[in-house]
């Protein structure tokens, strides 16, 4: 074998990097059991503020080999909403309000009627809005200028009347794609200050929405709230550290006495003189000292007072391990009462480094009472920037309009020498000193900046000048149950695949199987490493990826070993048919994966959530098939064949057993020569399958694909289905109400139109509180919601377009790799045609068998599953064609129908164990995703079922005599 030692080498690199970024999920899930057990109450609740405290704790201190807790959960293998829980939204920043901000509420007729027209194209169309606002414009008032609508006082400085057309759609495209960034950014803030592990937030390319997803968020009602309110920017005067210091004093003399006697509990104590309180808390909190670095020394000596505050300038800082402290002390009545009514202390947004490894925040006394408005907000701001000023220094410069202009001039009049605080959303972002009155409502902030500090801050100052209002689009919530049942499902599916596949290799090819199923534990081993090291989140679809991947990994294997048993019985000795049987094999192998490997990168492309996961899994799990079938493998059969000849034991290695020893041997059918039976089998197959789904109405679509609302509902008995619907119907407001058993019958999963076309959180507690009117019926069965998703009338067309393009980008993908392998349109279309041929039957037996009860629904999942299928079986397809190739050379004569059809009959019988045995495998571990892969993969696991089957069926029927009757004529050449 060539590069031995380089394999060897790479492999052992590999593994031990897989091993060390694996190390990570276990000492994550000992940490989280650590913190589960201190929360955990005598009553064998758990206190999620104690079990969030543990956390808050060590997010920012060494526990594993120096990384930190929040180091070693980033590093951790990842699971999806589907298995961890939690909540998944996609929010829209809407374009069509930004639009009239900046025209100023302009009431031109042309301008509304190019927003509607604008607004109802984009349910059909990929473009963004803003191109088809500008088209339909056009189209609308084509001698009118944009100009003419956005030259007003929002726009000074940018468009004025003589603006051409093409310099206003720059600004404009700037503008909403500012807002959509500024909405971005403090969505990210606020989750941020959620408290949620490994938050995944994306901008979604080509569109104006935000994917979001919260794992473990179990209130989902709260994180929605915190998506979709609308940003609050406001400018509040600060109290200075010698005003309020007198109440820090007092609290440090009730923190003295609780360290000495926390048993016994406190007792109010009366506020000391300002004076002598200011003085005693000077002496006791100092700046911090700095290392070289500049970073915050923690000091470990002093009083209770100095070990919890540390004195930033004119405020106070708190390690972020101790915030959670710091807010329940001020939450305390007797606390409160030490400072005065209207001082309301808010956190930075930013902290700063310490040397212990935390972060100190700074504290801000604001002068502004619980409830109290601010006395200026963001809606006066008009612009703002990042600037430069005289010395070279980053800067911010703000422009308001004139009533801010007019309230700023007294507000910085009053606070000469003071600082007013710039606050978003309840954090602190900046407290400059006012250095004296600021009139015409133009200012610029300017400190020890970074540039990127004084671009978020700019931003953060903008998030006031246009309204850029979010709405919920898509989200979907998952129980932690749910999640918990999702997994054990997964897991399941996954190990009895492992344990048919190895029973199967081992059955059919005896000992070398053995060394064919150690690659394939290779193989997993590598796949989890990966999505370790990639930071990929396992999902449920992504489960049955790896399941997948296991038939389709065998499927290299079984191609070297079959020619391994071709060259033995040709008479070579066993190293060289081993090395000829790997060699041979190469060229195929890498055929099939490469283009199942198309169809995964559009998967994740085109794919969103758990399918693009399943994407992830799947390519993954194709490249370190190659990988270990080839080389691994290659290792262990070396030396198991080395083994073997050394104890003279080389006849008794022959990669069979009595079950394939003459399974195929011989074999000559005349498949071309039966075309015509198969073509007209084929075709009778679609159309029946198409007669049925349009007698049928359509197909079931899921929730993804024509919008609504879906929920899962728990019951501690078995409640009929139809009994349940008709409860439901009446609450929906007679809307459409489906309602079917979901993996079990004590579970039930309710989809409904009601409300579809209305986004907000307002109608969203009024469908859930319909659904809960409707559940009374069934009270005595204890109904519990467990998960509830929602998809927007927009957001199913488009992902519904999404799916059709997907599936023409995969056609067109592999018509062009076959073509560049195989040198003849012929051999693509051919695919090609057997492609459309295994998804038109696959769509077709949805229908066929709903006739038997057995109800599938057409979603993104189950498009996954078809775009698999088309991996699958031009993988399948592809071998067939290498054979041909191998034996008529890369340039032959189609023309000559005698001797093609002679050399595809001999090429698909020589093929035909490797096609049956793959098939096989596959198709044992798809029957256990179907059996045990629960009601989420069953359209998936249905879709390949079939696919696998007509797959093979199709390489062999549909794609090799096509290649024949396309590229030959009736006339026989000699």
């Amino acid at each position: 074998m060539r590069y031995k030692s380089a394999i060897i080498w790479l492999s052992t690199i590999i593994s031990a990097l897989c091993i060390f970024f694996l190390s990570f999920t276990w000492k994550s899930n000992q940490l989280k059991e650590q913190a589960i057990k201190y929360a955990t109450t005598a009553d064998g609740k758990v206190d999620a503020a104690k079990r969030l405290h543990f956390i808050d704790s060590l997010w920012k201190q060494p526990v594993y080999i120096g990384y930190t807790l929040q180091e070693v959960t980033q590093y951790a293998l990842q699971k999806g909403l589907d298995l961890e829980g939690g909540l998944h939204a996609v929010l829209e920043v809407s374009p069509v309000e930004i639009l009239r901000a900046l025209s100023g509420q302009s009431n031109d007729p042309n301008f509304e009627k190019a927003l509607v027209e604008a607004s109802a194209a984009q349910a059909t169309s990929t473009s963004s809005f803003n191109e088809l606002f500008y088209e339909a414009f056009a189209r609308i008032a084509p001698k009118q200028s944009l100009a003419s609508v956005f030259s007003n006082s929002v726009n000074r400085g940018k468009i004025s009347s003589t603006s051409s057309d093409a310099q206003v759609k720059r600004v404009i495209d700037a503008e909403i794609d500012g807002a959509v960034d500024r909405v971005y950014k403090i969505i990210q803030a606020r989750i941020d200050k959620f408290g949620v592990a490994n938050p995944n937030i994306q901008r979604l390319p080509g569109s104006n929405r935000i994917q979001v997803e919260l794992p473990g968020v179990e209130n989902p009602e709260r994180a929605r709230k915190l998506l979709s309110g609308a940003a609050k920017l406001e400018f509040v005067e600060c109290y200075e550290l010698n005003e309020y210091g007198g109440g820090l004093n007092a609290l440090g003399a009730i923190l003295e006495r609780e360290a000495k006697a926390p048993a016994v509990a406190a007792k109010a104590a009366a506020p000391a003189a300002k004076d002598t309180a200011t003085n005693a808390l000077a002496s006791q909190l100092a700046a911090p000292a700095k290392d070289s670095a500049g970073k915050a020394k923690a000091d470990t000596s002093g009083s209770a007072l100095t070990k919890l505050f540390i004195q930033m300038g004119n405020g106070i800082g708190v390690y972020v391990k101790d915030t959670a402290r710091v807010n329940a002390l001020f939450r305390r009545a007797d606390v409160k009462g030490f400072f005065p009514a209207n001082l309301k202390f808010a956190w930075a947004a930013k902290g700063v480094p310490a040397t212990n490894g935390d972060e100190i925040l700074a504290l801000e006394a604001l002068k502004q009472a619980e409830g109290q408005k601010a006395p200026l907000e963001g809606d006066v701001i008009t612009d703002a920037a990042q600037d430069f000023d005289q010395t070279g220094r980053a800067e911010v410069t703000m422009s308001m309009n004139g009533t801010g202009a007019r309230i700023w001039k007294n507000l910085t009049g009053a606070n000469i020498g003071r600082r007013i605080a710039i606050v978003l959303d309840g954090y602190v972002y900046s407290a400059p000193v006012i250095n004296g009155e600021i009139p015409g409502g133009r200012s610029s902030i300017s400190g020890s900046f970074t540039v990127e500090e004084a671009k978020d801050l700019a931003n953060v100052l903008k998030a006031g000048k246009l309204p850029a209002p979010t709405r919920i689009v898509e989200d979907a919530f998952v129980g932690p149950s749910l999640g918990a049942e999702a997994i054990n499902q997964g897991y399941m599916s996954m190990l009895l695949g492992l344990l048919l596949v190895i029973v199967f290799m081992v059955g059919y090819y005896g000992t070398p199987g053995w060394m064919a199923n150690l690659a394939l534990f290779f193989n997993l081993f590598f796949i989890a490493g990966v999505l370790v090291q990639i930071q990929a989140a396992l999902t449920l679809p992504g489960i049955a990826g790896i399941v997948l991947t296991l038939g389709m990994a065998v499927d290299a294997n079984v191609l070297i070993n079959e020619r391994i048993r071709e060259e033995l019985h040709a008479g070579k000795g066993l190293l060289d048919a081993i090395n000829v049987g790997y060699e041979k094999a190469l060229s195929a192998i890498l055929d099939g994966n490469i283009t199942t490997v198309l169809v995964g990168v559009i998967l994740i492309i085109f794919g969103s959530g758990s399918v693009k996961g399943f994407g992830v899994t799947l390519c993954i799990g194709l490249v370190t098939s190659v990988f270990t079938a080839v080389y691994i493998s290659h290792l262990l059969v070396d030396w198991m064949a080395k083994r073997a000849i050394k104890a003279g034991k080389e006849k008794e290695m022959t990669f069979e057993t009595f079950i394939s020893r003459d399974l195929f041997k011989g074999m000559n059918f005349d498949f071309i020569g039966k075309r015509k039976y198969s073509y007209w089998f084929s075709w009778l197959l679609i159309a029946a399958g198409a007669i049925v789904v349009i007698m049928q109405g359509g197909f079931n679509l899921g929730v993804d694909f024509k919008g609504g609302r879906s929920y899962v509902v728990e019951f501690n008995q078995a409640v009929p289905t139809d009994k349940v619907k008709e409860a439901l119907t009446d609450d929906f407001g007679g809307k459409g109400v489906e309602v079917k058993t979901f993996n079990s019958d004590t579970k039930l999963k309710v989809t409904t139109s009601y409300l579809v076309e209305d986004e907000s959180i307002t109608a969203n507690n009024t469908v859930r509180t319909a659904l809960e009117t409707g559940l009374k019926d069934f009270a005595s069965a204890s109904p519990k919601i467990l998960s509830e998703s929602k998809v927007g009338a927009t957001v199913a067309d488009d992902i519904l377009m999404q799916s059709f393009v997907s599936i023409f980008y995969a056609l067109i993908a592999i018509f062009i790799y076959i073509l560049i392998r195989f040198r003849k349109w012929q051999y693509s279309l051919g695919g090609i045609v057997a492609l459309l041929h295994d998804t038109l039957v696959v769509l077709g037996m949805v229908g066929i068998v709903r006739l038997f009860g057995f109800e599938l629904e057409i979603d993104q999942v189950f498009i996954a599953a078809v775009l698999t299928v088309i991996g699958y079986s031009i993988n399948d397809t592809v071998v067939v064609f290498d054979r041909i190739r191998e034996e008529i050379g890369v340039n032959p004569d189609l023309g000559n129908k005698d001797l093609m059809i002679k050399t595809i009959n001999e090429s698909i019988n020589h093929t035909m164990s490797r096609t049956v045995m793959t098939a096989t495998t596959v198709f044992l571990v798809v029957t256990v995703l179907l059996i045990f892969g629960g009601d989420v993969l069953r359209g998936f696991s249905f879709a390949m079922f079939v696919g696998v089957v007509f797959g093979a069926y199709s390489s062999i029927f549909v794609a090799a005599p096509i290649v024949i009757d396309l590229g030959t004529s009736s006339k026989s050449k000699k």
